[in-house]
């Protein structure tokens, strides 16, 4: 059984809108898809930046704590030195008081002087 020729051809014209719509949709797919795509590189482009970020900061604070340790170790030898300094002058000041000074060392040597002038 045949169609008749006007119905044919509104099938036809049917089939072809159908087929029109199924390519127009598959290209909106593509084009959504490239957009997709854009948008992912971006976000992978990003993400590389920022790893590469995040491996400077580490590598900074990893020279800064080195830094920081060796700061440390020399004020800690800095203080041992303050301290056995700090001894030395305790020592001397006490060893300072126990002897005189020049002008009392002067006046003793002019008297020891006349002392033995009279003997």
């Amino acid at each position: 059984m045949k169609l008749p020729k006007k119905l044919s051809n509104q099938a036809k014209k049917k089939k072809s809108t159908e087929n029109d719509d199924l390519k127009s949709g598959i290209h909106h797919l593509g084009v959504i898809v490239e957009h997709i795509d854009d948008k992912v590189s971006l976000v992978a482009e990003q993400y590389g930046d920022i790893k590469k970020d995040i491996n400077d900061i580490k590598n900074t604070l990893n020279s800064h704590t080195e830094t920081l340790n060796s700061h440390t170790e020399m004020i800690g030898r800095i203080n041992i030195d303050v301290t056995i300094i700090k001894e030395d002058v305790e020592f001397i000041k006490s060893s300072l008081k126990k002897k005189i000074d020049i002008d009392e060392f002067s006046a003793l040597e002019r008297r020891v002087a006349l002392l033995e002038k009279r003997r």
